[in-house]
């Protein structure tokens, strides 16, 4: 045992009060110890007594005291401990991560969602290793996964209409535009409830938010074109019913407002598609040419962004006692849209061929 007075200086000491303060807010038990030491010799001036203070052996607290010595308070310092080896090697892992990919269903599981029961039962499957279900949390991050709200996807898809309009249709139609110096528009519509949508917001644990509604099953209704090029974004909100007739009367106005040829791009809505619809785009066939969307491909157009941008910032979790304040609220948020061209833009997320990404 070693009987020696420790001094220490009073910048010593204040670097240590400000490392102990550090160490207490991380939980960092083992610097604390370290601290407390010294500051244990420094007052009883023998270790074994401060060893006895602290519930620690002569050795360490002896130890504690030659590193300050060595070091000052620059030896007040442990290297971060390299941990348990890991229960999956670096090809298991990535191995692991290829399953998750594939999906549940590929992996024998019934659903078609991960959750971590099944990713816990999957690695013991797979590698004959058991990880605690709270871990496997953190396995997944640091293999690049995080978790997300799922989202549908029509079983009506047709991949091969998808990737022929992905690599023929879209193609045809940025050339045709590019070439004319056209409006490359794509088109689609919203409606506004007035009794309300709702969304995700804080509140206290155990007391689910509410929010009022007048409860009237009325809505109010936008046609909207954004342009592939530019940013600019046309609507016209009416009170109305979407149809054909109402649908020619906006395509007129964005006529009226232009000089420029337009390539618009719409989905299969039957009023896009119907008799009178065909009739009126031949007879404006000079000024416009039409390209439609695949079916149950709302990924592939832009503006389904742009509507639910409008709706998370100006119409969910608001009370609208009047029709006219919703047709208020929307009118608004449109013109603040319209004037909003690079935003509008940024919405399209454009992939390596240009094209609005899924």
């Amino acid at each position: 045992m070693l009987s020696f007075r420790l001094n220490i200086t009073a910048n010593q000491r204040k670097e240590l009060d400000r490392k102990l303060k550090t160490a207490q807010q991380l939980g960092d038990l083992r610097t604390i110890k370290f601290i407390l030491a010294i500051f244990a010799v420094v007052h009883y001036e023998r270790t074994e007594q401060a060893a006895v203070v602290l519930q620690l052996s002569v050795e360490q607290v002896e130890r504690y005291a030659y590193l300050f010595l060595c070091y000052g308070a620059a030896g007040v310092a442990f290297k971060k401990s390299s941990g348990r080896r890991p229960k999956l090697n670096q090809d298991q892992k990535l191995e692991l991560a290829r399953l998750i990919d594939a999906g549940p269903a590929e992996c024998g599981f019934d659903g078609n969602c991960w959750r971590s029961p099944m990713i816990h039962q999957l690695i013991l499957d797979k590698f004959k290793v058991s990880y605690s279900v709270f871990y496997i949390a953190e396995l997944l991050k640091s293999l690049g996964f995080s978790f997300q709200k799922a989202r549908f996807v029509s079983d009506h898809l047709n991949q091969i209409k998808r990737r022929d309009w992905r690599q023929k249709t879209w193609p045809q139609a940025l050339k045709l535009a590019r070439d004319k110096g056209a409006l490359l528009l794509f088109g689609d519509e919203a409606s506004f409830p007035q009794w309300g949508t709702l969304t995700y917001t804080w509140a206290r644990k155990g007391s689910q938010p509410t929010v009022k509604t007048s409860g009237k099953r009325k809505g109010y209704k936008v046609f909207g074109l954004i342009d592939y090029f530019t940013g600019r974004f046309f609507h016209w909100a009416i009170t109305g019913k979407l149809n054909s007739e109402s649908y020619q009367t906006f395509l007129r106005q964005v006529m009226e407002q232009t000089t420029e040829q337009i390539v618009l791009l719409q989905d299969g809505a039957r009023y896009h598609t119907s008799g009178t619809m065909k009739e009126f785009f031949v007879q404006h066939a000079e000024r416009l040419t039409v390209f439609q969307l695949p079916s149950y491909s709302p990924d592939f157009n832009p503006i389904e962004k742009l509507w639910k941008k409008i709706k998370e910032q100006d119409t969910h979790l608001h009370h609208f006692p009047t029709f006219e304040s919703l047709i208020e609220k929307v009118d608004s948020a449109l013109v603040k849209f319209a004037n909003r061209a690079v935003e509008i833009l940024a919405l399209f997320g454009l992939d390596a061929n240009g094209l609005p990404k899924a």
